[in-house]
């Protein structure tokens, strides 16, 4: 998928790797009666969550380990993040994603954990569902906390996607995929976290398989002040381009 100096990732977003791409993926072998493991590697000049740096706006190497039997799917993911580049987020995520003609509705809970750190760790409920058809995607995610990193409010993130992917190859290599996203952060109490908006749109290039090159532009509604509230660091709001190289094995 806001954190304070921690997240100080998400995006799972799994805000992982190439920002829309993720959230209108599904997780691989959704529909077949079989257990399948996937890994994931990703390195980016910037972890963004929800339009916010949380790698004190430098690079970020990302693992993922997903788990998927028929519609049910379970993971974990990590990054290194703030403060001061020195910590680590590790987060788990199980759920479902039954479909229902063209659509996939996705129904799961994420923990999101910082080892070494205190009073960090949250949870989230996440339920979202994407249409597909041909060569566009369109979805709608919503993640609810009852507890937004032990602050005491609660916040609810809604988010909007499309992306359309090319049939025609680039260069006779690349298989591109153009997405943008817009998303509204809200918290129960505005004093102690400040709501805002945070957008992002760029091209996905994926290429060899497993391999894929993201370009990405992120911005956000938050002043240097909330940007500090929100995330300990006065620019981590900013708008920024982020480049991003992930591989699925």
């Amino acid at each position: 998928m806001t954190r304070r100096s921690r997240e100080v990732g998400i995006s799972k977003s799994f805000v992982l790797g190439a920002a829309l791409a993720a959230a209108l993926a599904v997780p691989a072998q959704a529909g077949d009666n079989k257990l399948t493991l996937s890994a994931t590697t990703a390195f980016t000049t910037d972890y963004v969550f929800r339009g916010t740096s949380l790698s004190n706006n430098g690079p970020a190497v990302q693992p993922e380990f997903d788990l998927t039997y028929g519609m049910f799917y379970a993971g974990m993911w990590g990054s290194n993040i703030n403060p001061a580049g020195d910590g680590i987020e590790i987060d788990y995520y199980a759920g479902i994603t039954p479909k229902w003609k063209n659509i996939t509705f996705n129904i799961g809970g994420l923990a999101y954990t910082y080892p070494g750190a205190t009073n960090l760790d949250y949870f989230e409920l996440k339920t979202g569902a994407t249409w597909a058809s041909g060569s566009w995607g369109v979805s709608v995610t919503n993640y609810w906390s009852p507890d937004n990193f032990q602050l005491g409010t609660q916040s609810n993130a809604i988010e909007g996607g499309v992306g359309y992917t090319f049939n025609s190859k680039l260069f006779n290599f690349f298989t591109p995929t153009v997405s943008g996203l817009v998303g509204y952060q809200g918290f129960e109490h505005t004093n102690i976290l400040p709501d805002y908006t945070y957008w992002n749109a760029g091209l996905t290039l994926g290429f060899l398989e497993h391999w894929s090159a993201d370009i990405r532009y992120w911005d956000t509604t938050y002043n240097e002040v909330e940007c500090f509230t929100n995330t300990g660091v006065r620019s981590a709001c900013d708008g920024r381009v982020v480049g991003t190289i992930k591989a699925v094995f």
